[in-house]
């Protein structure tokens, strides 16, 4: 009689690489999530003012866009472990030098060069590459599910990562620690993350690579712009609609949306960690259903059907008369807000060339990075105004909408093969 197993069987083929990748992920977005809940705060606390975080955040975006650009259009020729490990060092040392400087000029520097992320999610190259290496070393029928396990590990650890970074510096406030000493404490848990990260992509195997050592590249490799040939036209459009919907979400980054429960109902970072910490969790969870319906209904109707009504429930968030309901609004919206994350992902790889995936990641990539990087700018000066600190949530949930149903429109007819098949 064989013994059962925890293990999901589409996480049974993952080779020792799929693992680490997974652990990657998770040590990442537990970093990214414990910045979220206190990165404006402590912004903040260090003298700068809305306006002035607003743009510090959104050129930090920029920043990630390029480096994004520079690292995953090279990562398939000269080595996708070598990216990342270039990537987690920046990580490291952007939390370095907002841990130790208050200077705006030099969090400019830093934050644009290095990677940080304001929004609790994934910035700078390691989806896109870690995508490509997970799609190297499994089968495509069981990519959509194992790519539903790999966002549920990274929204359980944001999760972790927000309770975290909330519990921590209202423990050390009630210490008499003051309050922007105990969010640097935070600030300086993520750079060293961002060191284990460089530590542990070195043990990945040359496996994760699109050729092994010694294998020629294709002639065709010489024909491409930024990684991408025969794909280019997919891209452009899936980039360009990505772009749109990442403006859209960049309105309600997590750190602005914990800032936004603060001003409107008073409420403190330990609160907000565990509000934030129950959000992820649930929009984790869902991405498990994504990969049954995409395997049933096809993965653009997935991806459509769930966003859209997520979207109706980010508008619906600031018209709650009290906190509880607003809550409540919030966390119904997550519970369905993240099933297009794993379907989106899958659908990108299955529509390209695998020696084009990790460029198409993270030109698709960039283009959201690129979107994301221009809200925080406005959301600065609509914050600096107290009419209109619930405008991002309206602006982001119409926008988002658009971007439904255009998107359905131009790619609900071009399938994946497995679905063709």
């Amino acid at each position: 009689m064989a013994t059962p197993t925890l293990v999901p069987s589409s996480l049974k083929s993952l080779t020792r690489d799929g693992w680490l990748l997974f652990l990657t992920r998770f040590i990442r977005l537990f970093a990214y999530g414990s910045l979220s809940v206190v990165l404006v705060f402590y912004l903040i606390g260090l003298g700068l003012s809305e306006s002035q975080t607003g743009l510090l955040l959104t050129l930090t975006l920029a920043g990630d866009t390029v480096v994004s650009l520079f690292l995953t259009t090279r990562a398939d020729r000269m080595g996708r472990r070598r990216m990342l490990i270039v990537g987690a060092i920046l990580m490291a040392a952007a939390g370095v030098a907002f841990a130790l400087t208050s200077n705006y000029l030099l969090l400019l520097v830093a934050g644009t060069i290095g990677v940080i992320s304001p929004s609790g999610y994934e910035v700078g190259p390691f989806l896109s590459i870690e995508q490509a290496a997970l799609s190297h070393v499994i089968p495509g029928s069981a990519r959509t599910e194992v790519f539903a396990w790999y966002t549920l590990a990274g929204s359980v650890a944001t999760a972790l990562g927000a309770l975290f970074g909330g519990t921590l510096t209202h423990v050390l406030q009630k210490t008499a620690v003051a309050p922007v000493l105990s969010y640097r404490v935070v600030v300086i848990s993520y750079a060293a993350l961002g060191a284990l990260l460089a530590l542990i992509f070195t043990r990945l195997s040359p496996a994760a690579e699109v050729r092994q050592p010694g294998e020629e590249p294709s002639p065709g490799n010489m024909k491409r712009f930024l990684g991408i040939g025969h794909s280019r036209s997919v891209v452009a459009k899936l980039s360009a609609l990505f772009a749109l919907d990442s403006f859209a979400g960049g309105f309600v980054v997590q750190s602005f949306a914990a800032y936004w429960f603060y001003l409107r109902f008073g409420v403190d970072p330990g609160t907000l960690g565990v509000i934030f910490f129950w959000a992820n969790i649930f929009a984790g969870i869902s991405s498990l259903l994504a990969s049954r319906l995409a395997a049933r209904f096809g993965l653009i109707k997935t991806m459509v059907a769930t966003h859209l009504p997520s979207n109706i429930l980010l508008i619906l968030v600031p018209l709650m008369p009290n906190l509880k309901l607003a809550v409540l609004v919030l966390l119904i919206r997550f519970s369905i807000s993240q099933m297009d994350v794993p379907t989106r992902q899958s659908y990108t790889m299955a529509v390209v060339r695998p020696e084009e995936r990790s460029a198409a990641a993270g030109i698709t990539g960039v283009a959201r990075t690129t979107g994301a990087a221009i809200s925080p700018l406005f959301v600065g000066f609509l914050f600096a105004r107290p009419s209109l600190i619930s405008a991002p949530f309206f602006i982001a949930g119409t926008l988002k909408i658009i971007y439904d149903i255009v998107l359905y429109k131009q790619f609900v007819s071009l399938r994946p093969p497995e679905e063709a098949s």
